[in-house]
């Protein structure tokens, strides 16, 4: 008789227990043991506990090849949630570990592969190639490809949250403070409506404290006091939400006549705007995307949108400031071009309707578009083509956590037909869809990458740019880490060429993701250790520093409302001398849709509080030494970051803190 101890993690979260009978069967290459009921004296398999017991065999099984875990139901249906499952073979001090990571739900039975990760050519046992085929023939079942709309990435099938599987889903905690996080705030919110207004317009711009409560951060209150300041706006455009629209330009756009005299005031007397142009000290912001979009009615009145340029300047002592703004695409008598000599109120109101499109172009291409659609498609790929022994999907995995909830509650409650953006924001309903068509017909791989990014925005000499620098350190961490992780397992090109599974997954994700894209720039094979290593670079980077960079302060930017209004509800003004407070006020969203605009952006851009920073595995998919060295090894590097961004922002009234390691998560979690 041979007597195999087992050790079995149940899940930490809540509801992971259960009271409902656990089977046990350890497969081995030479045959199976007993089918053992796990049973100890007391209560067993509660929420975060470690139960061990004894598994025996009448012969010996050889190699542990699968632990067959099966559950059956006592009385009620309980659920239960294990982390792994440890076995130490008789006459053997090698403890064997098989992570599990999943959910048995009903009268369930799975199979777990033992942790060392292994592409498809490092596995010679029939057996184990029959497990790792039925697995994905499994997943494939599950996670299917669903066109949501023509013209954006295709996303997983399921209508909502409720269709996807368990095991993709929020744990309950989390569940329960998403919504309770939401209401709390539309409720606080809605306090403050009726000691207001509902429905009706401000008196002037100070009346926008009156929303100023318990919602509110150390950033949205610098921005209060100081919104209007010209190089706080060049500030949001390198540090903000939206840290990616501005580029150099080195001669201006023929539908942006502005002449140097009209400029002249807001630089020093020496220069000129052809010097500056020359010089590299010119940038632009360009909304063109933005041109023609339908406007949001809501309740019963239109909304207005505006495509607008921006000139901004690289002052030698002010920093990058704005010095003209056009409001639309086309120049005519009724698109003046504003300048800051211009009436102050002029001025300002052009300043928000930039802002405006920058509301609209953060949430919807920089945030929602290429981050969350994006990232996906690695998702749904994942799934469907990488069994988990597969070191690719081990790697991926932690960084893919509650993408899919997250971006089908999205899709059934932001930017659905009723969502919140249709209620609240000038581009909800048709607008929104195809403000994102456009951007997805112009998406490139090589955008993605940040190095390329920056080179051919023409932005790596803009001084005080930290989103670029905080970005390159964290890329070029990632991109290292992976490189190393791809070596351990892929030790020449070939290896790569010659791993079937994972030249489905990229298949997948260039073929059946990525649909009605020519010009995106991604193979459908991979042919080198530095393409997969760069691919994987581009997957988590995107779904934890870029996902951070673009989520993470919209609250703080947001919060007050006039610094980035939502909507518009006047039309652009076409005469600079007839700007009135009035004009402003009635252009601003109102009482109501200022409330909502603070609660959903308060509610998308916390802190989680089940967050796992960046580099924090707590699911241990990798087992073996070398990828554990490797893990470290990144989190030190991380570390080192940590400490040189704290460096950089000591002293400094405004930091940029949002790409800390310790504050991005892991994932897209929200």
């Amino acid at each position: 008789m041979e007597v195999y101890t087992v050790t079995v993690a149940t899940g930490t979260t809540e509801y992971s227990g259960t009271n409902n009978y656990i089977f046990m069967t350890l497969i081995g290459e030479k045959g199976e043991s007993e089918r053992t009921l796990l049973d100890n004296p007391g209560l067993d398999f509660c929420r975060g506990a470690v139960d061990q017991y004894k598994v025996t065999s009448k012969e010996p099984l050889g190699s542990i090849l699968l632990v067959r875990l099966e559950k059956e139901k006592y009385f009620v249906e309980d659920n239960w949630f294990c982390r792994y499952v440890a076995v130490e073979p008789p006459g053997e001090k090698q403890l064997l570990t098989f992570p599990c990571y999943r959910w048995l739900i009903g009268n369930a039975k799975i199979e777990i592969r033992e942790g060392t990760a292994k592409t498809l050519v490092d596995d010679s046992s029939a057996q184990l190639l029959q497990h790792r085929k039925r697995e994905l023939q499994e997943r494939q079942h599950t996670f299917r490809w669903v066109t949501w709309a023509k013209g954006i990435p295709r996303c997983v099938d399921a209508k909502t949250e409720a269709d996807l599987p368990q095991d993709v889903r929020f744990d309950n905690e989390k569940r329960s403070d998403f919504e309770h996080s939401l209401h709390y705030a539309l409720l606080e919110l809605s306090l403050k409506k009726l000691a207001i207004t509902f429905g009706k317009s401000w008196s002037d711009l100070d009346d926008f404290k009156r929303i100023f409560w318990k919602l509110r951060s150390p950033i949205a209150e610098y921005c209060m006091d100081h919104w209007k300041e010209d190089w706080f706006f060049g500030y949001q455009c390198l540090n903000g939400s939206n840290p990616r629209m501005i580029k150099k330009s080195t001669r201006l756009p023929e539908n942006f006549p502005v002449t140097s005299d009209m400029v002249q005031s807001s630089m020093p007397a020496k220069t000129s705007l052809d010097k500056e142009l020359k010089a590299g000290n010119i940038y632009l912001l360009d909304y063109a995307i933005m041109d023609g979009i339908p406007a949001n009615t809501i309740k019963g009145k239109p909304q207005f949108i505006a495509a607008p340029l921006c000139l901004l300047y690289q002052h030698p002592d002010e920093g990058l400031i704005p010095i003209a703004i056009q409001l639309e695409q086309t120049p005519n008598l009724d698109t003046p071009i504003f300048l800051p000599k211009d009436p102050p109120l002029a001025w300002l109101l052009a300043k928000m309707w930039v802002r405006h499109s920058e509301f609209q172009v953060f949430q919807l291409l920089s945030h929602l578009l290429r981050t969350h659609l994006v990232i996906e498609v690695f998702c749904v790929a994942t799934l469907r083509h990488l069994p988990a022994v597969h070191p690719i999907y081990k790697l991926l995995a932690p960084h893919l956590r509650y993408t899919l909830e997250i971006n089908c509650r999205g899709r059934t409650q932001l930017i659905s037909p009723k969502g919140i953006f249709k209620r609240v924001v000038s581009t909800g309903g048709d607008g929104l869809l195809i403000l994102a068509q456009r951007e997805y017909k112009v998406l490139t791989y090589r955008s993605l990458q940040p190095h390329f990014d920056f080179s051919d925005r023409g932005v790596f000499q803009i001084p005080k740019y930290f989103y670029r620098e905080n970005s390159l350190m964290l890329w070029d961490a990632i991109h290292s880490f992976v490189s190393d992780m791809v070596s351990l397992y892929y030790r020449t090109d070939q290896d790569v060429q010659k791993d079937p599974e994972l030249q489905a997954w990229i298949k997948d994700i260039s073929e059946e993701g990525f649909t009605e894209i020519p010009n995106f720039g991604l193979s459908n094979k991979l042919c080198s250790k530095e393409e997969l290593s760069t691919l994987l670079a581009v997957a988590i980077f995107t779904s934890t520093a870029q996902h951070a960079a673009t989520n993470n302060g919209q609250f703080d930017w947001c919060a007050w409302v006039p610094n980035t209004p939502c909507t518009m509800r006047l039309p652009p003004p076409s005469d600079k001398d007839a700007v009135t407070m009035e004009m402003i006020m009635a252009s601003l969203p109102d009482v109501g849709q200022s409330c909502v605009q603070m609660a959903i952006t308060w509610h998308l851009g916390r802190a989680q509080p089940d967050a796992i920073p960046l580099g924090q595995y707590t699911q241990a998919h990798f087992t073996e030494l070398p990828a554990l060295e490797l893990i470290e090894k990144f989190r030190m590097k991380l570390k080192e970051i940590e400490d040189r961004i704290l460096d950089q922002n000591e002293g400094l009234d405004l930091q940029y803190l949002f790409l800390l390691p310790s504050r991005i998560e892991n994932s897209i979690t929200i």
